[in-house]
């Protein structure tokens, strides 16, 4: 069954800007443009067969696994790894499926240190809120029970979310972005627990990076606009090669 005229025309609209970066980016780097992604699946699947391993399982833990309740630096450190230890209770292939996919389209449309810094900040807004929500007590609007101190934090889910979203922006895929955030709210709806709260954490500082950077485009644009009003005023006002004072 072929689409309808207006929804190739609306899927052309949502899409085509993030397909044509993706096939660009691919075309010009080839497999060098996913290394961070390569990197990144091979990691986590490693980490997944040595935290599995009866001698691997505490230094993974050590390394890599944050809880609310550990002292703030100790949380720091282990944030980055964190990343890439998928969550024991869950199968292995949903965390690479998510890093191939969206870790890929990110590194081919940010670049690899874009990834990585959205990648981070996303994962570590979720970490500093189960913090603030422990804190804050389970009566508090946005608080978390005690208990949820002690739950083991990991896994990409944050910084997936927090990609899709900056992806979506970036990329001007709204009807996309706006589908990745209900979803988001509606897994809390559903099941509300540390997790999903934390992807709720990551979707809102992603959201302010974006709006920051709505806001300073903006800026630019009118500083631009202005110097060209008064260059071209200043170009109309100068005298012409045959004018006498």
């Amino acid at each position: 069954m072929s689409l309808s005229p207006a929804l190739r025309r609306a899927t052309v609209r949502e899409w085509g800007p993030l397909v044509a970066a993706v096939r660009a980016g691919l075309a010009a780097r080839g497999a060098r443009a996913l290394a961070l992604t390569l990197a990144a699946v091979v990691l986590t699947a490693l980490v997944q067969v040595v935290q599995h391993q009866a001698w691997g399982y505490g230094p993974v833990r050590d390394l890599g696994a944050v809880r609310a309740e550990d002292p703030l630096p100790l949380a720091l450190l282990r944030t980055p790894l964190s990343l890439f230890v998928p969550a024991l209770d869950l199968p292995v292939w949903g965390a690479l499926a998510q890093i191939l996919l969206v870790f890929g389209v990110a590194e081919v449309c940010l670049g690899r240190w874009r990834t990585l810094a959205v990648a981070y900040g996303a994962t570590l807004a979720g970490t500093l809120y189960a913090r603030i929500g422990v804190a804050l007590g389970p009566e508090a609007f946005l608080g978390l029970p005690a208990s949820d101190a002690q739950v083991v934090d990991t896994g990409p889910s944050a910084a997936v979310v927090g990609l899709a979203v900056y992806v979506c922006h970036r990329r001007r895929a709204w009807f996309t972005g706006a589908l990745v955030v209900l979803a988001m709210v509606v897994e809390v709806l559903v099941k509300d627990n540390l997790a999903g709260r934390e992807h709720l954490a990551a979707i809102a500082a992603v959201l302010v990076v974006c709006g920051v950077r709505e806001w300073r485009g903006r800026r630019r644009g009118s500083r631009d606009s202005g110097a060209a009003v008064r260059t071209w005023g200043r170009a109309a006002a100068a005298p012409g090669p045959g004018h006498r004072r």
